[in-house]
């Protein structure tokens, strides 16, 4: 569970939400009148069994840290559906645009756990009813992995404009959002930022976020003037920044077993009106190179880096060239919408 799940729900359709965890962003002050219930597998699979839902939305298959709990929630729904004879529609939003089935494993041990997790995750596929893939990525990957599922949709995961907190933009202000990590490029924009600071020497770094890395973070702020540090402030200053920045910089980087999805920060910076600069490792990348966006190919180097900042910093102009190539509604809800697009029915996301 992550704050922007909170924030999010609000605009999706009614649901309770199970979950198993939080993530280091997740803000309680923000609950309000969400309805969570934190639940283990047996529990979640238990809940099914006993409540009268009529539609649920479970993780993604490829989801393979949950599959185990997924697995079992799909086969409570399942059996729920022939005890009471009433069907228990189940939906699920895919993203993952990585098949980690698909990588070599070593060792009997780990080429058997393989097979297994494949087999439940084919379980799973099999028995859900649609299926809204938030990227073309994604909906390759399944395809590719599990054929085609009994109904899909791709809607792109792209944003609404925000339509608060309207400030002026600084053409040359940047904005580094997220985890501080390796895999998010932290590193790179590091080296990369002194380049683009002698050919731009107006250009401003806001970093926000925390990680392995947020003591280079706060080190780099100390000794660069054009830098500024903060360690995981509240959303609302996180908000302000990403109304003041011209441009947003996550340039995640492949590892194996992840790749990044879409990026929430790229999610965020477009519904306010950034200029993207990320790499080919997030699902958006194509919609993004299209619309005027820079995406660099992976593994990145901090030169090729610092000349997409560049690029961006000169590109920047109103707020409303980026809004203006977004939907009216936010991808995420009208995936929500179409996944239980019947009116009235109760249900539960997993």
């Amino acid at each position: 569970m992550r704050t922007a799940h909170l924030e999010r729900s609000r605009d999706l359709v009614p649901a309770a939400i199970v979950y198993a965890g939080v993530r280091y962003d997740f803000d309680p002050s923000l609950v309000g009148e969400s309805e969570l219930v934190n639940a283990g597998r047996l529990k979640a699979a238990w809940l099914i069994l006993i409540s009268p839902l009529r539609a649920i939305e479970v993780n993604e298959p490829l989801f393979l840290e949950s599959l185990t709990r997924t697995a079992l929630v799909v086969w409570a729904a399942r059996a729920r559906s022939t005890v009471t004879r009433r069907h228990v529609s189940i939906g699920t939003y895919a993203i993952e645009n990585l098949d980690r089935f698909a990588l070599r494993e070593v060792g009997a041990k780990r080429a058997l756990r393989r097979q297994v997790r494949l087999c439940i995750a084919r379980y799973v596929w099999r028995r859900i009813d649609r299926v809204a893939f938030g990227t073309a990525d994604a909906e390759k990957t399944y395809l590719e992995r599990f054929g085609s599922p009994s109904a899909a949709k791709l809607i792109l995961a792209l944003p609404a404009p925000a339509t608060y907190l309207e400030i002026e933009k600084a053409p040359t202000s940047v904005l580094f959002l997220g985890a501080l990590t390796l895999r998010k490029g932290f590193d790179l924009l590091l080296s990369a930022w002194p380049t683009v600071v002698a050919e731009r020497p107006h250009a401003r770094l806001q970093i926000i976020g925390t990680g392995e890395l947020a003591h280079d973070a706060l080190r780099m702020a100390a000794a660069i003037p054009s830098v500024a540090t903060q360690i995981d402030p509240d959303r609302a200053r996180i908000h302000e920044a990403l109304a003041e920045a011209a441009v947003l910089v996550l340039p995640s980087q492949p590892i194996r077993g992840w790749r990044e999805q879409v990026g929430l920060p790229i999610v965020e910076g477009l519904s306010f009106g950034c200029r993207v600069v990320t790499t080919r490792e997030t699902g958006l990348a194509d919609w993004l190179a299209q619309n005027g966006h820079v995406v660099l190919d992976a593994p990145t180097t901090p030169q090729d880096l610092a000349k997409g900042i560049v690029r961006c910093i000169d590109a920047s102009g109103p707020r409303q060239d980026i809004l203006s190539s977004l939907p009216l509604l936010d991808g995420r809800v009208a995936a929500d919408q179409w996944l239980f697009a019947q009116d009235g029915r109760q249900h539960v996301s997993w």
